[in-house]
This record gives C-alpha cells, sequence and structure tokens, in this order.
C-alpha cells in the first residue's frame, strides 16, 4: 500500500465547513499529507488563502471546488473541480451566479422555517458563518445551537425541520451536470465526479441497476470531458470502491479519494475504503 497520503475532498468556513482554509492546511502537514485539495461548494474564495499557507509550510495544495448539479434526467450529481483558473472570468461569473442561487433560497427557506416556529434569521447564520455562505448543514447547526435538534442528521430527516415536505420543496437552481464539466474544462481544470454511490433514484446503491445507470451516466458525463471518479470515500465501502475503481479504468479516468471533510479538525476526518491494488499517486494539476 502507498503511504502516500492525499485528500482531495475538504470543506472549510468559506462554505459549510468548520475550519479555516490556513487551519486544514496546517493539520494537514503535521499530520503528514502529501497533496490536498481545497473543495469549497460553489465557490473559490477560500482559494488565496489555503494556496498561500500550502506555500508557506511546504504543502501541495491542489485548488478545488465542488458543484451541485442535475442530469437531464433529474440525478443529484455534484461534480469536484481542479486546478481551474482562478482568474477565468466565465468561472467567476458562474461563481457569482451560483451565489445569487443559493441567497434566494435560503430567503425562502428561512422563511419556511421561521413559519414552523423556529427563532431563526439570516444576521443570526451569517455570525454561525461569516464568509457570506449559508448552505443547509449551516442552518441544521444553528437549529441545534438553538436546541431545537441534538444532531445534523436529525435536522435532515425530520418531517418537522428541513426533511419536512415544505422545506424540500424548496430548491437553489442548479447547474447541469454537462454544464459544470464544461465549465470547469473551459476554465482549465480537471473535472470529477463526486461520491457516486450518494446518487439517488438510479436505484439500491450497490445493486446491478445502480451500477449499469451510474455507468451509463459516468459515459454520458466523458463525453462533455469528465476527467476523474471519486472511487474513494467514506460513504464508499471496499466493495464499492473497487467496482468504481473498475468503472474508472474502463473510462480511462484519474481516481481521486476525498474525506469530504466538514469539521474543526481535520485529524478526525473520515477514513475511506483502502484497496492495495490501487496505488494513488496524487492530481497532476497546479
Amino acid at each position: 500500500m502507498s503511504k502516500y497520503r492525499v485528500d482531495f475532498h475538504i470543506h472549510t468556513k468559506f462554505s459549510d465547513g468548520q475550519a479555516s482554509p490556513a487551519e486544514i492546511v496546517d493539520a494537514a502537514k503535521a499530520l503528514g499529507y502529501h497533496q490536498i485539495a481545497i473543495t469549497d461548494h460553489d465557490g473559490i474564495d477560500g482559494l488565496p488563502e489555503a494556496l498561500e499557507e500550502g506555500r508557506r509550510v511546504d504543502l501541495t495544495v491542489i485548488p478545488g471546488m465542488e458543484l451541485a448539479t442535475e442530469t437531464a434526467s433529474g440525478t443529484e450529481l455534484h461534480i469536484l473541480g481542479y486546478g481551474m483558473d482562478l482568474a477565468d472570468k466565465t468561472l467567476l461569473a458562474a461563481m457569482k451566479e451560483l451565489s445569487r442561487r443559493r441567497a434566494a433560497r435560503n430567503t425562502k427557506l428561512i422563511a419556511a422555517l421561521q413559519e414552523m416556529g423556529y427563532d431563526i434569521s439570516e444576521e443570526e447564520l451569517r455570525k454561525i458563518q461569516p464568509n457570506d455562505y449559508i448552505g443547509k448543514p449551516v442552518i441544521a447547526r444553528a437549529l441545534i445551537a438553538k436546541g431545537y435538534a441534538s444532531s445534523i442528521p436529525e435536522v435532515f430527516q425530520s418531517k418537522k425541520m428541513l426533511g419536512s415536505e415544505t422545506a424540500l420543496a424548496i430548491k437553489k437552481e442548479k447547474l447541469s451536470a454537462s454544464d459544470a464539466v464544461k465549465l470547469i474544462r473551459e476554465s482549465g481544470g480537471l473535472p470529477v465526479l463526486a461520491h457516486p454511490i450518494q446518487a439517488k433514484k438510479i436505484g439500491t446503491p450497490g445493486s446491478r441497476e445502480f451500477y449499469q445507470n451510474m455507468e451509463g451516466i459516468v459515459e454520458n458525463l466523458v463525453s462533455c470531458g469528465l476527467g476523474g471518479l471519486e472511487c474513494f470515500h467514506p460513504d464508499q465501502d471496499e466493495k464499492q470502491s473497487l467496482r468504481f475503481v473498475q468503472m474508472a479504468q474502463k473510462y480511462d479516468l484519474c481516481i481521486t479519494r476525498g474525506s469530504d471533510f466538514h469539521g474543526k479538525d481535520f485529524a478526525e476526518a473520515e477514513d475511506t475504503a483502502q484497496i492495495e491494488e490501487t496505488k494513488l499517486i496524487g492530481l497532476d494539476v497546479k
């Protein structure tokens, strides 16, 4: 097994994580990582800090992001991007538009929660997450802090909170998966399909139907420029990871590993499956 340590899926306070980019970089360096990628949701604002700290401590930090998308048939997918030109005008315009869409969704969602009787406001949420990003996990943490729930899963699953029909009906307008792949490619980056096991409405995860449908999705996205598959993720067990490795190899895709970390202490990042047949050597992007 390679001892080359990588994590290409990490969130910070610039989206719905709880640590600063510099804190993540410092922790990764202390833990012996060789490469990491900061992949905040729908934004790149935390990357300058991460890249600067990476240079300071001599750790390779790959600029990244994670885009929420959906296919033409309505399957929700997340697309990771790596190595984009952060000054690309089309990319910057897309980030601004995604921020506008999120803000519109949040206004409706917070109003709905207030109607349900929850004492919560956008002003309070901005104090919790000061970098102008309010995602559902941020709202969940606020509800927990006020004693309405005891855990994030409870908030998302409760029919009286974010799992209610009213809340679920309030959605952010998403990019199409193909457009997201093209956006990343056109800004000089490598697009990678994140945590494929999380895809819904294509069959029971791990079933023959699921893998057949997922392969159809991958094949279609490859035709649009998809360059990689996140084969190793905490939600994917060893058997599932191996199936995704085989799928990636079939379509000549880069194989990536990521913890999808959102917490305060990077030492607590979840492990992924370990498969000896697969040697990860990192992403060849700048």
